[in-house]
């Protein structure tokens, strides 16, 4: 039996970054259940930082991780940003949707403007005028080394003297006289005042085995897949380009192109795989739109992003049940909230007010909290 300040279930982003954050002034143990961290989604995310994107609430927290992406602590070897425009684009008849999508986010993106199609091809050469309408451009989004940010916050939590088990499913817990005990498939028993879930597609599951009523979370299965570029040209000075309606984007990686449908399957939590039918639907979409003219996939995979009915984040104290502390919810906007979704929940932990930047940015921590009417069953 090992005794702690605080539990951390769950080694993908939210849990080696609130486990960063507690362990400065408290012992904090860290549960995983595979072998590896970072294995169901972190792992497998697009690596973007595109603040435009999300509800308010995620824009909020997107806007205030920037500081600390742009000049991270030394434990984040090397630099974790790099430029990469947004650009999203509008078939014929749908202009309306860029403008209202532009009117929308540029309070959070003020460098942001609207393109007609002839602007948006300077920006993309390889999208074919004919197919678009208009545009918008966002210049400061970034993408995200998502592997220096993880293994930065598990290099800080580890120097703080955070414990880490890898390979330790939880498999029951209860609490008594104030005390969490939670038992793992390892046979190990860990005993603290707070736990955290942070175990992503796993939080429902989780709150089951400690008796707390669920909050709704559904993990989504996004497929990602990787396609040649033209004559195996280097694709570094393209953008990130999305269809306003959501039917697919694509991202520039060296001589390949990434592409998801940006599809959103519901599913049971798991190691997600690829879904042929969306690699299909999205090879049509790009070769109509772009000239790459894809003919095969080189790779593919599936990741999950879990979201709650609202699409925000849960964070914050269970009302109804002592010392368990729900992180989870935050979509496919995880790795860019980190840094903010991270000294928020720290700050709630600690029973401190939420941090003034992310007020000032209208984080709110009524809309983020579990037990919110949002997630009531209807």
């Amino acid at each position: 039996m090992s005794d702690f300040d605080a539990i951390v279930i769950g080694g993908g982003i939210a849990g080696a970054s609130i486990g960063y954050e507690l362990s400065s002034d408290r012992s904090v143990c860290l549960l995983e259940m595979e072998d590896a961290l970072a294995f169901h989604t972190t792992g497998r995310s697009a690596a973007t930082f595109l603040e435009a994107l999300g509800t308010d609430q995620i824009r909020g927290l997107t806007t205030g991780s920037r500081a600390f992406l742009e000049n991270p602590p030394e434990m984040i070897e090397s630099a974790p940003l790099s430029p990469l425009p947004l650009l999203m684009y509008a078939k014929h008849g749908r202009s309306v949707a860029i403008k209202e999508f532009y009117e929308a986010v540029n309070r959070w993106v003020p460098n942001s403007e609207l393109l007609d199609a002839s602007q948006v091809i300077e920006h993309c050469p390889v999208m074919r005028e004919e197919h678009v309408e208009s545009g918008f451009y966002d210049p400061n989004a970034m993408e995200l080394d998502v592997q220096a940010i993880h293994q930065g916050y598990v290099r800080g939590f580890r120097a703080n003297g955070g414990k880490i088990h890898r390979s330790e499913k939880v498999v029951s817990m209860k609490h008594e006289s104030g005390i969490w005990e939670v038992s793992t498939s390892a046979g190990n028993s860990y005993r603290a005042p707070i736990v955290v879930n942070a175990a992503g597609a796993w939080g429902d599951e989780v709150a089951k085995l400690a008796g707390v009523a669920t909050c709704g979370l559904v993990p989504k299965v996004r497929t990602i897949f990787m396609v040649n570029s033209p004559s195996g040209n280097d694709t570094k000075d393209l953008p990130i380009v999305g269809d306003i309606d959501g039917a697919y984007y694509f991202k520039p990686e060296g001589n390949q192109f990434l592409v998801s449908p940006m599809d959103q399957t519901p599913s049971a939590p798991c190691d997600a795989s690829a879904d042929e039918i969306e690699i299909a639907r999205a090879l049509d979409e790009l070769n109509a739109a772009t000239t790459i003219n894809a003919k095969s996939v080189n790779s593919n995979w599936g990741g999950l992003r879990t979201f709650v009915a609202d699409e925000n984040p849960v964070l914050g104290f269970d009302p109804h049940v002592e010392g368990f502390f729900w992180m989870v919810g935050q979509g496919g906007y995880g790795i860019q909230t980190s840094p903010a979704v991270a000294r928020l929940s720290a700050a709630l932990v600690r029973g401190q007010g939420a941090p003034k930047d992310l007020v000032d940015r209208g984080v709110d921590t009524q809309v983020l909290a579990p037990g919110r009417p949002s997630l009531l069953p209807k």
